[in-house]
């Protein structure tokens, strides 16, 4: 294989970890988000309950 073709090779690559990093941190933000958000639904559920 040419010099030429590994860097275009390596290149693509790179860029293609680089979008599974950029998708894989969203989906890690909306995990979190939603335990957060249930967590503070259950923290006002408590409160209602326990009045």
């Amino acid at each position: 294989m040419s010099r030429l073709k590994k860097m275009k090779a390596e290149a693509k690559r790179n860029a293609y970890a680089a979008k599974k990093e950029k998708e894989g941190r969203s989906v890690i933000n909306w995990i979190f988000g939603s335990l957060i958000a249930l967590g503070v639904l259950y923290a006002i559920y408590t409160i209602i309950i326990l009045s």
